[in-house]
């Protein structure tokens, strides 16, 4: 309960000072509504001629979009603003003034503050995903089982995000690591099944860029048995403790840029 006070109040001064720029959210939902009108063109562009890319139909690949759009709003809203920061945290030696505070670091580290800019990419993927999903059928089950992978989808990128910014501690430039992997991630917009052989088996055990967003959508669709719910929860479950263990790993090789 206590830390979801200091959450409470972390957010609440963050929309704070963000709303008072209330044109930023006219300029981010533009920009959002721009970028979800060109990945449509993009996905519009594979259907061309009855072509269905790895067997997947039309809506079935709007559900993927939207699975990647929500899941870049998210990151955007939470992960962006914060895990962009240790970087520089470190750099500077404020990283410092986190350990010192009676709060958990990595707590502190993830969650200070938020942009609410980016909730515009996530309700334009929600509209898609329910809109795809009145086109195929979907009942009330199908959408919470697929929210519930996408939630776990989350977990796995603030996994990666995360321990790819602690590792900022050894290697002080590491922002262009973090612009790697979000480039990465931009191929979920894509069922994993559209791609040649190696680039599926890197999309999936290397990178998991397909556990992001196509299994939330194959969750939706019913196509994903209990060993691949149980999979994708080991998968979460496990780059969790990872970066865990590997936050605590780095703090012992930290040494304050400021003293």
């Amino acid at each position: 309960m206590r830390y979801l006070r200091v959450l409470g109040r972390f957010w609440g001064t963050a929309l704070a000072a963000e709303l008072e720029y209330r044109g930023n959210f006219l300029i981010a939902a533009l920009s959002s509504l721009g970028g979800a009108v060109g990945s449509l063109f993009g996905i519009s562009l594979l259907y061309q001629g009855g072509y269905q890319p790895g067997g997947w139909r039309l809506e079935e690949a709007l559900l993927v979009l939207a699975a990647f759009l929500m899941l870049d709003g998210l990151a955007f809203t939470l992960l962006s603003p914060n895990l962009n920061r240790v970087v520089e945290q470190v750099q500077k030696g404020t990283l410092d003034f986190v350990l010192l505070k009676p709060l958990d670091s990595q707590f502190w580290l993830s969650f200070r503050t938020l942009s609410p800019w980016g909730l515009s990419d996530g309700l334009i993927g929600l509209f898609i995903w329910f809109y795809a999903g009145s086109r195929l059928g979907l009942g009330l089950a199908d959408y919470l089982l697929g929210f519930a992978l996408l939630a776990l989808a989350f977990v796995m990128l603030y996994s990666l995000w995360f321990v790819v910014a602690s590792s900022s501690i050894w290697f002080v430039k590491v922002a262009n690591a973090t612009e790697v992997l979000r480039a990465l991630i931009e191929a979920g917009r894509f069922p994993v099944q559209a791609f040649p052989a190696a680039y599926r088996f890197f999309f999936t055990f290397v990178v998991p860029v397909a556990f992001l967003t196509t299994v939330p959508a194959e969750a939706a669709l019913g196509r994903l048995n209990l060993s691949g719910l149980g999979l994708a929860f080991l998968i979460a479950l496990g780059l969790l403790l990872f970066s865990r263990v590997f936050w605590r790993f780095a703090l012992r090789n930290y040494t304050s840029a400021s003293s």
